[in-house]
């Protein structure tokens, strides 16, 4: 038998349904994890605070396979993975739907001067004349980094808004920075690597427009964040969306709490909702007998690349 410790929170859509030979051990917090790792061949240890599962992770001598349902990994030890041997699949496509959504969302927010219409409400005053600031979609610029899945799906959704978009793959990271100025809305869709670190600094903000938003549901470490608050505070850009920050959570008293033009939006794209939790569960079970029969995983991370 194959012992996979999994997470108490799936049970309902995993038990009973995992390939003949997986002997299913669940646990139910940190100390639970982490007490039980030294056993695990098959590892499915995702939690929110990252300590405890990297811990888990160096005791789980065994592991062969570890799944995660987020699809960044560059928190885990992945040279070390490498070097151990294990296989690692990540949530690569489980949340494109729901991230792209909420892209779009914050765009159109900051479009249409949305904060500003609810705090009004709030205080129960109509505006009028509209607030300042307001534009279409319809007839701008984007700039996408990142024509992954994510990236795709925003870069349909920002077209079907009349957007003209241009898209930029991982493979293909030159020739866009020249053209920074001509676009409103520059968004950012990468994966966390060596690569993608520092993408967007003091020289980049410097080369957008005045009317420029730059949208980030990347990494933080995409984007020099000090050079940023820099930018907004001196309005050389108009607004920057932020569903990644370093660090996360952002203090009380973090300097982008209290600019007007900062969106932060707490990294609650990617957060698991019921139908990314199923079709995480679903895939987890596909991937089970792929592991079993020695066949290649769905999802599975080049760990020498980093996604």
């Amino acid at each position: 038998m194959t012992l996979a410790l999994l997470p108490a929170s799936l049970r309902p859509a995993l038990d009973g349904r995992l390939p003949a030979g997986i002997d299913a051990r669940w646990w139910g917090g940190p100390e639970e994890l982490v007490a039980l790792a030294p056993e695990a061949e098959i590892g499915w240890f995702d939690l929110h605070e990252k300590p405890a599962a990297l811990t888990a992770i160096a005791r789980a001598q065994r592991l062969r396979w570890l799944n995660t349902s987020y699809a960044g990994v560059d928190w885990m030890p992945l040279s070390d993975l490498a070097a151990r041997k294990v296989a690692l699949t990540a949530g690569t496509g489980l949340t494109t739907a729901q991230v792209a959504e909420f892209a779009v969302l914050t765009i159109l927010a900051v479009a249409k001067q949305y904060r500003t219409v609810v705090r009004a409400q709030d205080r129960g005053e109509w505006l009028f004349p509209a607030p300042e600031g307001m534009r279409d979609l319809a007839g701008s610029r984007a700039l996408v980094l990142g024509n992954g899945a994510i990236g795709q799906a925003i870069g349909r959704a920002l077209t079907a808004l009349g957007v003209e978009v241009l898209a930029v793959s991982r493979s293909r990271p030159r020739g866009w920075r020249h053209q920074l100025g001509a676009f409103d809305w520059i968004v950012l869709a990468l994966p966390g690597t060596p690569e993608t670190r520092g993408l967007i600094g003091a020289a980049e903000l410097a080369a957008m427009k005045g009317e420029a938003v730059l949208v980030n549901f990347a990494r933080a470490d995409c984007v020099d964040q000090d050079a940023l608050i820099g930018a907004l505070t001196e309005r050389r850009i108009a607004a920057a969306v932020l569903d990644l920050t370093d660090p996360e959570p952002l203090p009380s008293d973090h300097p982008l709490w209290a600019l007007g033009n900062a969106h932060v939006t707490m990294h609650l794209s990617g957060i698991p909702t019921p139908a990314s939790q199923r079709r995480a569960a679903e895939r987890f079970i596909a991937n089970c007998a792929r592991f079993q029969a020695g066949e290649p995983l769905e999802a599975q991370v080049d760990l020498a690349r980093g996604y």
